[in-house]
């Protein structure tokens, strides 16, 4: 299970670094990723965000929607914006 995820965000982060969509520096102890169904938005987060089940369950859902190959070269998850902007604020908060 956590093998998976790092394998995804691994091979995410390598594509990201290629890609010249990838925008602005990440800091040391986050990664970015796109959120949306439609238009995307880059979000960066911090890895400690890897550790909730919530968290986790998103990235399944994109493991199941794109596989390793997303769209944009950066790890793409596939749900609302609003539903993930709640997420993050209740993973910050915690």
């Amino acid at each position: 299970m956590t093998m998976a995820i790092r394998q995804m965000l691994r091979r995410s982060l390598s594509s990201e670094r290629r890609s010249s969509y990838s925008g602005a520096e990440v800091p040391k102890g986050h990664f970015a990723l796109y959120v949306g169904k439609n238009e995307k938005k880059r979000f960066v987060v911090p890895v400690s965000f890897l550790n909730h089940s919530s968290f986790q369950e998103l990235l399944y859902q994109s493991e199941e929607e794109f596989g390793f190959h997303h769209p944009i070269g950066g790890l793409t998850i596939p749900c609302s914006q609003d539903l993930f902007i709640d997420l993050i604020s209740e993973l910050s908060s915690r």
